[in-house]
């Protein structure tokens, strides 16, 4: 989820996620941005029928199902086209709005083969993202390090036998635990999020922390070459009590503690 995105077209919500390493994008968020109807579900399937019968050719079948997070913070099976199936929909939709949403399924599709060609560009968009909402300059050198570790770590969970998502979000709940005494949803109920990112929402002790057990984590991986979710386990769990330890003596020493209910949010608007 954490490479999920909602992007903006004129002001519409065009929910995309990456598969297979493009991105794919919800249809009936393009045919709401294209058209304007307040029923795309009742269009995208009027639409399917009439290519069907004119055109001969199953709109459907350059879709698939992928889980997209809904307005109700939950996560539903949507049907998604990736960039090539998505000029082809558009073709079919009769609207004065569809050139524009070609220029842009275009730029979104160009800009992520220019990601791939050079992952520093990635990088550059991320921390203008963040500058953009307002985080200062120092937290999004922590973060966007936290980032880098973060994915070193998963990579390293993938090729030792964990498979994504249940695994990692057991994996991560571990280290978590260990690290701050709550794992990630007891974390956020704290802060008062929910469908927010947690880590944007930390502040620098949080992210430091996060990241010493996550690195550590890691580089017990590889001195013990460990295989199988029971011996990744165990490390995120003694990954996690190497940056607990630390924090607990730094709490001892500040006389408070370090999982902060404050979020991001109230920070800005200058809420305690």
């Amino acid at each position: 989820m954490e490479n999920m995105k909602i992007v903006l077209f004129r002001g519409s919500g065009i929910r995309k996620t990456i598969y297979k390493g493009e991105w794919w994008f919800s249809v009936v968020d393009v045919i709401k941005a294209a058209t304007g109807s307040e029923n795309p579900n009742d269009y995208w399937y009027r639409m399917k029928v009439r290519v069907k019968d004119d055109e001969k050719i199953e709109l459907s079948t350059i879709c698939r199902q992928l889980k997209l997070e809904s307005s109700d913070g939950k996560m539903y099976e949507t049907d998604c086209s990736n960039t090539e199936g998505m000029f082809r929909i558009v073709q079919s939709i009769p609207s004065p709005k569809v050139e524009s949403l070609k220029r842009w399924l275009a730029r979104t599709g160009y800009e992520r083969i220019q990601e791939i060609e050079d992952p520093e560009l990635a990088t550059k968009r991320t921390r203008a993202l963040y500058k953009a909402k307002g985080y200062p300059d120092a937290w999004i050198e922590k973060r966007m390090r936290g980032i880098a570790i973060r994915e070193e770590l998963t990579d390293e969970w993938k090729n030792r036998g964990a498979q994504e998502k249940r695994d990692f979000e057991i994996l991560t709940a571990e280290i978590s635990k260990a690290t701050f005494g709550v794992t990630p949803t007891e974390y956020k109920k704290l802060k008062g999020l929910q469908r927010e990112n947690l880590r944007d929402h930390m502040d620098d002790f949080e992210l430091i922390f996060n990241m010493l057990g996550e690195r550590a984590t890691t580089e017990i991986h590889r001195n013990e070459d460990s295989k199988g979710v029971p011996k990744l386990k165990e490390d995120a769990k003694v990954g996690g009590d190497i940056a607990g330890g630390a924090r607990k003596k730094l709490e001892e020493k500040l006389r408070r503690s370090i999982v902060s209910p404050q979020n991001f949010k109230n920070k800005r608007l200058g809420r305690q």
